[in-house]
């Protein structure tokens, strides 16, 4: 008995299709043309050190166990409290490394994917840990502090800025302690993440306004005059904006002209290309125009209002959990935060200024989430604390604010428009 044969119908000749199939193999070679690589940036290979580029999933396999054995055999079993520290940091490590195995590549490549990768993991590791934080109490959570530090867990001495405002050089000398440093890193840090001049200032004048708002809560907003305009937007958030925008200039005239290590032949030119391999592999200078359309206006604000957040975010967690501001809790939380904003600002002007991302990277997701989580805790912990209201200044200044940001919304992406097309209509009579 003959099997039965296979007939596959001929392609039909471009004659033989209606109107309507034409138009959509059109549309649908033209989506294949423009089609990124990612959903949201090109793949980009880098052919220097080209040991760091290959898999090592066992090699890792094997240290990670070797550590393991390590400290289940040699480390004191008597002591519960060390037992749990090494379980917790194995357990972080262990997800740490399937991240950075597993996850998706982000928007950076240089140092290394995997760097990045690492960075995505340990921001849902802080992230979980604001899960855990936000379903205990208030006295649970100071007490927990003493896990990473027993000296935590007491009442902070309260230390207001504002007793002695007269503007002398004795005064303005014992205003310069180390979180003046502190300032400036952060704005340089800040300058590097926004890499916007006008932006920075914006974002500068706004966070003294804010302190200039929440006196009233936190005692260390309360700083006189001359601290808030002289020694910090003029001076500290000058100084570091000035050198971050200047290192965001230099890395965006840079040629980048990348050459394998073999293929440089002085010992001096290898150090100085695996030197290379912690700067930007190239640079995207974000132009945010906000008056462009009204989507670009939100955005623009709701990317200043996550700023604050995060700005805003660490002075009432280390009030509420009673950490002090120089504690090295606090300098790390900082810390990672940046490292956690660098690609998600990269991923955030991407769905930002591009139409054809449709969907946030994972970084910035996980960042706005983390932000979030932390003001939820913010919330729930501040019940009882700050009892005093608002002064009526505060809500005067602020809804003049909004009503004339949404004044210039409405003028500019509606009445503007309407009275612009009157107006040509009426010329071309």
């Amino acid at each position: 008995m003959d099997r039965p044969r296979l007939t596959v119908d001929p392609m039909p000749s471009p004659d033989a299709l209606t109107l309507h199939q034409r138009r959509q193999l059109a549309a649908a070679a033209h989506l294949e043309r423009t089609r990124p690589a990612s959903p949201m940036f090109h793949e980009s290979t880098d052919p220097t050190l080209e040991f760091f580029y290959h898999p090592r999933t066992l090699s890792v396999l094997v240290v990670l166990l070797a550590g393991f054995l390590y400290v289940a055999l040699f480390v004191d079993p008597s002591n519960d409290m060390l037992n749990t520290k090494w379980g917790l940091g194995a357990l972080c490590s262990v997800f740490v490394v399937v991240s950075i195995v597993l996850f998706r590549d982000g928007p950076f490549i240089r140092p290394h994917p995997a760097f990045w990768r690492g960075v995505l993991a340990l921001n849902v590791l802080y992230e979980m840990f604001l899960v855990f934080l936000l379903f205990q109490s208030k006295q649970s959570g100071r007490q927990y502090m003493r896990f990473f530090d027993p000296n935590l867990g007491v009442v902070l001495p309260e230390r207001s800025y504002g007793d002695n405002c007269a503007l002398t050089l004795n005064n303005v000398w014992d205003g310069i302690d180390i979180f003046v440093l502190a300032h400036s890193l952060g704005w340089f840090g800040k300058a590097l993440i926004i890499r916007n001049h006008t932006m920075c200032w914006i974002m500068s004048i706004t966070f003294e306004l804010m302190e200039y708002s929440l006196a009233h809560q936190l005692p260390n907003f309360n700083e006189c005059w001359w601290d808030h305009w002289i020694l910090d937007v003029f001076t500290c958030n000058w100084l570091g904006i000035y050198v971050g925008m200047k290192w965001c200039e230099h890395f965006k005239m840079k040629t980048y002209t990348w050459h394998g290590i073999r293929e440089i032949p002085s010992l001096r030119g290898k150090l100085s290309r695996a030197g290379a391999q912690f700067t930007p592999h190239d640079w995207t200078v974000y132009k945010w125009a906000p008056t462009r359309r009204f989507k670009s206006l939100a955005g623009f604000v709701l990317f200043a209002v996550l700023i604050m957040l995060a700005e805003l975010n660490v002075f009432y967690l280390k009030s509420l959990l009673w950490v002090p501001p120089e504690h090295p809790l606090v300098i790390a939380r900082l810390s990672l935060l940046f490292l956690f904003s660098l690609p998600s600002a990269r991923e955030y002007y991407e769905y930002y200024s591009n139409p054809r991302c449709k969907r946030m990277g994972a970084h910035c997701w996980m960042l706005i989430v983390t932000l979030l989580t932390e003001l939820l805790i913010i919330v729930k912990f501040a019940r009882g604390e700050f009892t005093e209201p608002f002064p009526r200044y505060v809500v005067v200044f602020w809804s003049v604010v909004a009503s004339l940001l949404a004044a210039f919304s409405v003028w500019q992406f509606v009445l503007k428009k309407r009275f612009g097309k009157g107006l040509r209509k009426h010329k071309t009579r």
